[in-house]
């Protein structure tokens, strides 16, 4: 006998699915889309379908397991779960009185997005007096340079985009990476509306697009200052509102003016007439609506790039149409207060931060060194960029590391232990999206198998075994849950640890137009001159620099970017062979011209390297890309590599002007024949 439960998709995507899962026994036997989700209305991309195959598949962690073989080899042996606490208690102990707290380092990011798991471990570190570490690798400076020109709020509601007339996505494989907007794109267009693509390659959403505009990675501040150009030089604006909601409009002015098209085109590639049209239409239209995603801010200007494009709302007063606006990240609705959860304030004074993204060098360089880390919800050896010294790191003898996985992920065949993990559908937790305003809870629907174990249950028995004493070392999820919707704020109106329990999607109370009451800037306005980037050193207006490898020189002529692979999400879903199958071998896009001149052809194995590192991956040789551009789609794990070694070997540690993100574009590389 079958039953369908509602469930939420855990992942890091910012569509937050509502799911019903078909449960018998203890089996789940099917995953689809609740058709009564507002937002996500019924259907699931091809990852989450095969949820039955990753929460029941062979491979499965389900007892903790103890090194008995070298790193990196993957050789283990089971001991019970008193024997891994008790190994790992000790050992938090005996580093802390040898070396110090900071000698331990926790490693999180984005495995699991219930905010109750993902946050647990965040305490028990702070009781400790560990490391801190800087949750940097995916958007802290997208949204550091978005929050300079728009600030924090809440953006536009993305299902208002039914009545926009042009749609401009920039930076956003929505097909792959927001599929779940993708219906409210189409009924818009079915309305007469076109969608347009910004994008350095031509990917699933681009070849769906009514126009794709080509640009080389790390141009597309560039690109838009020589669309605002385009927009004053012909008095396209929107005067009224410039003056009304917006400060420091005649300061940029003399700036934006030097980026002609023709300027423009030499930076970025996209020929001038294209920049001029899309500029006209972009103005002509009633209700333009801007998809603005991370990709842009994946390079070493790409805080600024990420300023620089949210301006171009404000010239054509689109806030206050509907239909219109702009949609980068929508988490603000959903802002919670953790910190009974997290305990900030056990944080001892002066605590070393480790920014996530130079994970590589905090192993092997680092001083004090670290000598223990304990990795969860992340797979740093597959995720962090630099993977030939993240790598070295792992191997060393004298750090002892603790993987709390589902899987035999690259990074657990490097720990000294490994503790089998709990999956979503076996747990409670609570999730919020960053696009949609809905927020709803999960319970489990299913126990979990064998001997597996949540964050929350691991966390507060090694709290218990180390004396820790904290509130949040006894409560449940559901306490922990009611603590969070005691947050101030008028978004949360109404709901309820009541209401949620139901495990349905429940609508925050964020207003038909977010942006009418103001922006959340010092100001209250669009800031075109920020007083807040020049406080902080920052050029403090909008600027198109171009962004650049300084590592690359002329030895590495070609430009690599790293984005997502369609049938992964980050380095998760590797474990499904059948995902595997469909995505194919890793592969690298050039251009014909590329090839050509390398003596590759269409399928040829080829080595990708620059000084930092090489894969081996598969040529895809055409017109996806312009001349001196390189795609590699990720994230593989190295066993299914051709190479056994992931993009990441080439990417760099480097660090973006703001917010401590990685520039996983911004890289350099030569590419020769294989053999």
């Amino acid at each position: 006998m079958s039953n369908w439960l509602p469930s939420v998709c855990p992942h890091d995507c910012p569509d937050t699915c509502g799911l019903l899962a078909e449960v018998q026994g203890d089996r789940i036997t099917a995953v689809r889309g609740d058709p009564e989700h507002p937002f996500t209305r019924g259907f699931v991309c091809k990852k989450v379908a095969q949820y039955p195959q990753r929460i029941h598949s062979p491979q499965r962690l389900t007892r903790p397991l103890l090194r008995n073989g070298s790193k990196g080899s993957g050789s283990f042996q089971e001991i019970s779960w008193d024997q891994a606490l008790e190994i790992i208690a000790n050992r938090l102990g005996e580093t802390v009185a040898s070396h110090g707290p900071e000698a331990v380092l926790p490693y999180r990011y984005a495995g699991h997005m219930g905010l109750v798991h993902r946050h647990i471990g965040h305490a028990f570190f702070h009781c400790l007096g560990a490391s801190l570490l800087g949750w940097t690798i995916c958007g802290a400076t997208a949204i550091t340079g978005y929050r300079y020109s728009l600030g924090q709020g809440p953006g536009t509601d993305m299902e208002s985009v039914v009545d926009s007339d042009l749609i401009l996505i920039w930076g956003n494989n929505t097909q792959t990476s927001n599929v779940h907007a993708w219906p409210f794109f189409k009924k818009a267009r079915a309305n007469g509306a076109r969608i347009v693509v910004v994008d350095p390659y031509r990917n699933r959403t681009a070849l769906r697009a009514d126009q794709h505009i080509m640009l080389r990675p790390g141009s597309d501040a560039a690109l838009a200052m020589g669309l605002m150009q385009v927009l004053i030089s012909e008095d396209l604006i929107d005067h009224q509102f410039i003056a009304q909601h917006t400060v420091g409009f005649a300061r940029m002015k003399d700036r934006v003016l030097g980026y002609t098209p023709q300027e423009v085109e030499k930076i970025s590639g996209v020929p001038a007439a294209e920049i001029v049209q899309l500029a006209r239409d972009y103005a002509a239209a009633k209700a333009p609506f801007l998809r603005l995603g991370w990709g842009p801010a994946r390079q070493l200007k790409g805080g600024m790039a990420q300023r620089t494009i949210a301006l171009l709302p404000a010239l054509v007063g689109a806030f206050n149409e509907k239909g219109a606006g702009i949609v980068h990240n929508n988490g603000a609705a959903a802002s919670l207060d953790l910190s009974r959860l997290t305990r900030e304030d056990l944080v001892p004074p002066g605590t070393r931060s480790v920014n996530m993204v130079q994970l590589g060098n905090a192993l092997t360089k680092l001083t004090p060194p670290i000598k223990l880390l304990y990795v969860y919800l992340c797979n740093p050896a597959v995720v962090a960029p630099d993977t030939s010294q993240v790598l070295a790191g792992l191997a060393r003898e004298d750090l002892f590391t603790v993987v709390h996985e589902m899987f035999m992920t690259e990074t657990a065949k490097y720990a000294d232990l490994v503790l089998p993990g709990a999956s979503s559908m076996e747990i409670t937790d609570i999730y919020r999206s960053y696009c949609h305003y809905y927020m709803q809870m999960a319970k489990p629907v299913i126990p979990p198998p064998g001997e597996c174990r949540s964050q929350v249950e691991v966390f507060q028995e090694l709290a218990r075994r180390m004396g820790f004493k904290e509130e949040v070392f006894s409560a449940n999820e559901e306490e922990i849950i009611s603590w969070l919707l005691e947050t101030d704020s008028p978004y949360l109106e109404g709901i309820t640890l009541e209401r949620l329990s139901q495990c349905r999607p429940l609508r925050l109370n964020v207003p038909a137009n977010p942006y009418a009451e103001g922006f959340v800037t010092p100001s209250g306005k669009v800031e075109f001159y920020s007083e807040a980037m020049a406080a902080a050193g920052l050029d403090p207006l909008p600027a198109g620099e171009s962004s650049r490898d300084p590592e690359g020189g002329e030895e590495y002529p070609l430009q690599l970017i790293t984005p997502p692979q369609h049938q992964f999400l980050n380095s998760s879903f590797n474990e499904i062979p059948v995902q595997r199958e469909q995505a194919g071998p890793a592969s690298l896009l050039m251009h014909t011209s590329d090839a050509e001149a390398r003596g590759i052809s269409e399928g040829q194995a080829i080595r990708v390297f620059n000084g930092r590192g090489e894969a081996v991956l598969m040529a895809q040789v055409g017109d996806r890309v312009l001349p001196g551009v390189t795609v590699a789609r990720g994230l593989y794990w190295g066993e299914y590599s051709p190479g056994g070694k992931g993009a990441n070997h080439l990417t760099s540690q480097r660090l973006a002007d703001m917010g401590g993100s990685n520039a996983f574009h911004c890289n350099l590389v030569e590419v020769e024949a294989v053999g």
